[in-house]
């Protein structure tokens, strides 16, 4: 019995607040049937192509699955804390457990559970972002160097004659990306500087032009280091690696003008590297293709360091 002759414990209600505690927390973290519009962005921007509400959705699931550990594992610390404290009563030394073959398979199972539903989904959505269609809309050959970007427009363009897939400035671009060159594509091209600001909005960079609703391939290379090519409302980035191409696809699906930037510490001006990204409807978009033929803009600037030995060595072994 308690001091004042009740047979009511007072760790009940403790216990009590404790459980619904428990079970609110659970219930928010595994709540289903909702989609990635109904969750918090968790400090992800608006999705502004069709691809990025894949990552967004993996990066919410991850949160889910952290929070839902989290509530469990916190859950058996305030228990042991409050239902395994010494007694004030009672001072002999409690039950002593050297192991317990369950308890010990629950926490081994249960983190390679965690670790593959997650690699799992990493893996499928990964295998889809990098999946590369054939003959996209637009081509874009994003050059990477110290410490600003160049833009080739890797098309068909009225006073601008050519073609990319037999062009020199092109030629560190493997045959595979080529295959899916248009024909006889001139091009065009835009570079910038650290001190370049975009006209519209005066953020620094140059700016990068987009359709809307078109796939957009960009083909990254390298003149010098290891950059890393982020347009932050898209969700993706990629590395820019000298001697080594890589590529991946977007399709654009709201206008705008959105901050592009450098990922990867390339150098003492690494935060210079800034560049835009302007989204317009179709038709202004071949417009801006004719006022860069306009400007003498025609051709292509040299894409960067030609592939390494091992690289095309690798392309050989795939074929």
């Amino acid at each position: 019995m308690s001091p004042n002759g009740s047979d009511r414990s007072p760790r009940r209600p403790m216990r009590r607040k404790l459980l619904q505690a428990l079970t609110a927390g659970l219930v928010l973290a595994t709540a289903t049937g909702c989609t990635y519009e109904d969750f918090p962005r968790l400090g992800l921007p608006t999705p502004t192509t069709e691809e990025a509400p894949r990552i967004l959705s993996l990066w919410q699931g991850s949160w889910a699955a952290a929070l839902a550990t989290g509530v469990l594992v916190w859950g058996l610390i305030l228990w042991s804390v409050f239902f395994h404290r010494r007694s004030r009563t009672k001072v002999e030394v409690p039950p002593q457990t050297r192991y317990n073959l369950p308890i010990e398979a629950l926490y081994t199972m249960v983190p390679l559970v965690i670790v593959s539903v997650l690699f799992y989904f990493t893996a499928r959505d990964e295998s889809e972002l990098l999946n590369l269609k054939k003959k996209p809309d637009v081509t874009v050959n994003v050059v990477g160097f110290q410490w600003s970007w160049c833009f080739n427009y890797v098309e068909s363009v009225n006073g601008s004659s050519g073609d990319a897939k037999t062009s020199e400035e092109l030629s560190a671009i493997p045959d595979r990306f080529k295959e899916d060159f248009p024909a006889n594509a001139g091009g065009t091209y835009d570079c910038g500087t650290p001190s370049t600001r975009n006209p519209q909005t005066d953020n620094p960079g140059p700016t990068l032009w987009l359709p809307k609703g078109k796939t957009v391939r960009f083909v990254l290379t390298s003149r010098d280091v290891i950059h890393s090519f982020w347009v932050v409302p898209f969700l993706m980035k990629q590395d820019v690696i000298p001697g080594h191409t890589n590529a991946f696809e977007v399709t654009p699906n709201k206008e705008g003008t959105f901050l592009g930037k450098c990922a990867e510490l390339c150098g003492v001006d690494h935060s210079r590297m800034l560049f835009n990204v302007k989204v317009v409807s179709p038709e202004r978009y071949e417009q801006h293709l004719q006022d860069l033929v306009k400007k003498g803009q025609t051709g292509y600037v040299p894409a960067g360091i030609a592939q390494t030995s091992h690289e095309k060595n690798r392309e050989t072994n795939n074929l």
